[in-house]
């Protein structure tokens, strides 16, 4: 079934017919409004991390960040979106990366262990947020100067966890984020 036939009420070819009122209609009008509400949240959160990144002359805006993005967005009542576990666990995956890097050389066999040993650190420090692990791996594969690289994920999983803050203050209907800062 496709959107036009839930908002013009005509059935699918060969499907029986269904009642449908306006409360279906609303549903899935409300569905469509939030659809729209995250994905501009997501958008504009990433935007905001490449802009940084063009003011100042580096990567802000990294793959894993990406992902964060999406899972706080998508599921913000969830543990794995909570501001502690996006900001924590994606530091433990640099700090997971740099280790490994000290006693191996970056390759896709040492990046792989990285992202594995980002999901064990994760999970012990009761942090599990799965976007972590990539960024462990792009620690590895593009080793970049440790100070820098960890001061700015700080800041840039920082903006994540605040446009997520705005993005649930700015739509009355939309889950209430953060559930605990903490």
């Amino acid at each position: 079934m496709d959107l036009d036939t839930v908002l013009t009420h005509r059935p699918s070819p060969g499907a029986p017919p269904r009642r449908t009122g306006p409360g279906r209609l609303h549903r899935v009008r409300a569905g469509a409004v939030a659809v729209l509400h995250r994905t501009g949240a997501v958008a504009g959160v990433l935007l905001a991390l490449a802009a940084v990144g063009t003011m100042i002359g580096e990567p802000v805006l990294i793959p894993s960040l990406a992902a964060s993005a999406a899972v706080l967005h998508h599921t913000p009542t969830l543990p794995t979106a909570q501001p502690r576990t996006v900001v924590v666990a994606h530091l433990l995956g640099a700090g997971v990366g740099y280790a490994l890097l000290a006693v191996a050389p970056s390759a896709p066999w040492s990046a792989a262990l990285a992202g594995g040993l980002t999901f064990a650190a994760t999970t012990l420090a009761r942090t599990p947020h799965s976007p972590a692990c990539a960024t462990a791996v792009v620690v590895v594969l593009q080793t970049p100067p440790p100070a820098r690289f960890v001061l700015l994920l700080f800041g840039a999983t920082v903006l994540l966890v605040l446009g997520g803050v705005a993005a649930s203050r700015a739509r009355r209907a939309a889950d209430h984020y953060p559930v605990r800062w903490w």
